[in-house]
C-alpha cells in the first residue's frame, strides 16, 4: 500500500459559510457520520472532468442518473469482468467517485456471461445503433411536447362540456414527473452502448500490449482515430457557413457586424437570404450543442446564446479572408492511422495473430464512434431540451411569486419541486394565495449563500489511501488517473517548472500559455496560443483551428480532450493534475504530446 495518503472526508471541513450543506442533496449522495470505517477504506478522486463545478441542489439529478445507470449496464447487465459500478458521493459540493471492482476470484465466472451479453450487442451493432438512434429521438420528440403553463383563472368550459374530471394541476404535476422520467430514461440510454464501446477499444487495447511489447498507449489510439463522428457535425456546420459567405459574398456583413444587426443586413439581398436559410437550416439539430458539458442548468446552448456559433463563424470567415486552411487534416490523420496500423500488422508473423488483430481493430472501429456521438445527442441535444423545459416549469413559479429568478428553482432537490407545485396548486384550488411566495425567496437566498461559500473553495483531488497501483482500466483510460497521476496529487505542494500527464496526441511545440477556467472567458483566446485548462468540452472544436496544443488537468486517452486533439492533429498532454492553477497566462511552455510533458520554459 501507499506510505502517503490522502485527507478523510470526514475530516475535510466546508467553507465558512457553507454550514447545513449537506441538507441540500439527498441522504445516499453524501457521506454519513455511522458509515466512516466503511467509507474511509474506500479511494474516492474528484470527478471534474464531468462535474467540475459545484452543484446546485436541482443539478445533482445528473450525477444521480449518470452514475446509476453506468454502473447497472456494468453489474447487471454486461457483466463486465473486472468493473462492477461506481459508488460516489457529493462532499462540499463536488463528485467524487470511487469505481467497485470484482472481487479477483469471481472475474473469470463473469467472462463467459459477458461474451454472451456483449457478444449479441456487437455483432448486431449497426441494428441496434440505429434502434438507438430512434429511442433517444423519440425520447427528444417527448420532452419537446411537454408544456408548463401558468394555472388558469378558471377551468376551461370545454373541460366542463367533455366530463374530464381533473384540473390543470394534475397535468403539471405530470408534466413536471414526465420530464424527470425521460430525463432517467435519457441516462439509461445514454451508457447502452457507452460502455461496450470502451470495453473493445479495452480489449484491442490489452492485444496491442502483449502482442507488441512497449507499444505506446498513444499509437494504439492513433489505429482507431481518424473516423467521422456527429460530435464534430456542429463545427462543420460553422466551418461551412464561413465558406458559404465568402462564395456568396456576403462575408464582409458576416465578419464585422454583431449578430442582430448582420442578420438584418442579409434580409436585404438574394445572397443575404440565401446565407440566412443555410444558416437556419444549421441550427436543428446541430445548435442544440452547450458551451458546458449539458451537466448544469446554467450551461449556456447555442441554439439560446446564438451570438455563441456566430462568433466562432466570424472566427473562421476571417480566417478565411486571410487565405488559411479553416479545413480538419483528416486525410493527413486518416494516412497516419493508416500507416501506423499497416506497420504494427505487418510485424506480427503469424497469420493467426494478424487475424486477431483484424477482428480486434475492427471491432474497435465500428464501435469507437459511439464513444463521441452519444455526447451529441444525450449531453447536448437531449439535456438542451430537459433544462429549457426545466426553465419553462421554473417560469411558471416566478410569475406565481415563488422566485425571482428563473434559476431559482434549481436551488431546490428534485423531489422538492413536488412540494413547490402542490403549494402552487393548493392556493389556486382554495382560492388563497401559496405559501410560497412569503417562504421561498428567504430560502433560496439561504441556499445561494450556501452555494457561493462552497464554490470559494476548490475541491480535494482525492480522499482517503489510494491504492498500491492503479488498475482499473476504465479509471486509467477516461478519467486519466493512473498511479503516477496519484503520487503527483499527493506531491501537489512541491514547486515545480515541470508537468507530467497523459500523452495524449502527438508532437511537440512552445508557445504562450493562455488559461482557460470558464467557456465563457474562450474569446480571450489568441492565435497560436497554447489552451490551458481543467478540462475541455465538444463545443469547443472551433477553438481548435486557432491553438497550437492543450494540456488539461484531467482526463485519460480517450478523454474528449485527448479525442478531439487528435483529430485536429494538435499536441495534447492530459491528466496533469495541477497545470491550470501552475501555469500562468502568458507563460512560455513547452507542450510534447508524445511523451507527456510540459514544461514552463519563461514565467510570465
Amino acid at each position: 500500500m501507499s506510505s502517503q495518503k490522502f485527507i478523510s472526508p470526514y475530516d475535510h471541513k466546508a467553507p465558512e459559510g457553507a454550514e447545513g450543506w449537506k441538507e441540500l442533496y439527498p441522504y445516499y449522495m453524501v457521506f454519513q457520520d455511522n458509515l466512516k470505517q466503511n467509507e474511509e477504506a474506500k479511494f474516492f478522486f474528484c470527478d471534474s472532468q464531468h462535474w467540475p463545478n459545484v452543484f446546485k441542489p436541482f443539478d445533482a439529478i445528473t450525477v444521480e442518473f449518470a452514475v446509476k445507470c453506468l454502473s447497472q449496464y456494468n453489474t447487471r447487465q454486461w457483466l463486465i469482468p473486472p468493473a462492477n459500478g461506481i459508488d460516489f458521493k457529493i462532499h462540499n459540493g463536488y463528485c467524487y467517485m470511487s469505481p467497485v471492482g470484482v472481487a479477483p476470484e469471481l472475474i473469470g465466472d463473469r467472462v463467459p456471461q459477458f461474451l454472451e451479453r456483449a457478444g449479441y450487442y456487437f455483432m448486431n451493432w449497426n441494428d441496434l445503433l440505429q434502434n438507438w438512434h430512434k429511442k433517444v429521438k423519440g425520447v427528444i420528440d417527448e420532452m419537446e411536447a411537454v408544456k408548463f403553463e401558468t394555472l388558469p383563472e378558471v377551468i376551461d368550459m370545454e373541460w366542463v362540456k367533455g366530463g374530464v374530471g381533473l384540473d390543470p394541476t394534475y397535468y403539471l404535476i405530470q408534466n413536471y414527473d414526465r420530464m424527470i422520467d425521460l430525463c432517467y430514461k435519457t441516462w439509461m440510454y445514454h451508457f447502452e452502448f457507452l460502455n461496450l464501446g470502451y470495453a473493445a477499444y479495452l480489449d484491442f487495447f490489452g492485444f496491442c500490449k502483449e502482442t507488441f511489447p512497449g507499444i505506446p498507449d498513444l499509437s494504439i489510439a492513433k489505429m482507431v482515430q481518424g473516423v467521422e463522428v456527429d460530435l464534430f457535425r456542429p463545427d462543420e456546420e460553422l466551418r461551412k457557413l464561413a465558406k458559404l459567405a465568402l462564395e456568396l459574398g456576403v462575408d464582409e456583413v458576416v465578419a464585422n457586424q454583431e449578430l442582430t444587426a448582420a442578420l438584418e443586413a442579409l434580409k436585404a439581398t438574394e445572397n443575404g437570404q440565401k446565407w440566412l436559410d443555410a444558416w437556419e437550416l444549421a441550427k436543428y439539430p446541430w445548435f442544440n450543442f452547450t458551451t458546458g458539458n449539458g451537466f448544469y442548468s446554467t450551461d449556456k446552448y447555442w441554439i439560446e446564446h446564438l451570438e455563441i456559433p456566430f462568433g466562432y463563424i466570424q472566427d473562421y470567415l476571417k480566417r478565411l479572408q486571410k487565405g488559411e486552411n479553416i479545413d480538419r487534416p483528416t486525410e493527413a490523420i486518416a494516412a497516419e492511422r493508416d500507416r501506423i496500423t499497416e506497420e504494427y500488422r505487418d510485424s506480427i508473423p503469424d497469420e493467426e495473430g494478424q487475424a486477431a488483430f483484424d477482428a480486434k481493430i475492427g471491432l474497435a472501429r465500428v464501435v469507437f464512434p459511439y464513444v463521441e456521438n452519444h455526447n451529441f445527442y444525450i449531453e447536448h441535444w437531449a439535456m438542451c431540451v430537459f433544462w429549457r423545459k426545466m426553465r419553462e416549469l421554473s417560469a411558471v413559479f416566478v410569475q406565481a411569486g415563488f422566485f425571482s429568478d428563473i434559476n431559482d428553482m434549481f436551488y431546490f432537490r428534485r423531489e422538492e419541486i413536488h412540494q413547490l407545485l402542490f403549494d402552487y396548486g393548493r392556493g389556486w384550488a382554495m382560492g388563497v394565495p401559496s405559501i410560497g411566495p412569503d417562504y421561498i425567496p428567504t430560502e433560496v437566498a439561504r441556499r445561494k449563500k450556501i452555494i457561493d461559500a462552497l464554490s470559494t473553495a476548490a475541491p480535494k483531488p482525492a480522499f482517503n489511501e489510494p491504492p498500491a497501483l492503479v488498475t482499473e482500466p476504465f479509471t486509467i483510460m477516461l478519467w486519466g488517473i493512473t498511479s503516477e497521476s496519484v503520487q503527483g496529487w499527493l506531491q501537489s505542494g512541491e514547486t515545480t517548472n515541470r508537468l507530467k500527464g497523459m500523452a495524449a496526441s502527438a508532437g511537440k511545440v512552445e508557445g504562450i500559455a493562455r488559461v482557460i477556467n470558464s467557456p465563457d472567458e474562450l474569446g480571450l483566446l489568441e492565435q497560436d496560443e497554447i489552451l490551458v485548462t481543467r478540462v475541455t468540452a465538444p463545443s469547443w472544436a472551433p477553438v481548435f483551428g486557432k491553438i497550437k496544443a492543450t494540456v488539461t488537468d484531467i482526463g485519460g486517452m480517450m478523454s474528449h480532450a485527448a479525442i478531439v486533439c487528435r483529430e485536429y492533429a494538435l499536441p495534447a498532454v492530459t491528466g496533469t493534475g495541477s497545470a491550470t492553477t501552475t501555469i500562468k497566462t502568458g507563460d512560455r511552455i513547452m507542450v510534447n504530446g508524445s511523451t507527456g510533458e510540459v514544461i514552463i520554459l519563461e514565467a510570465a
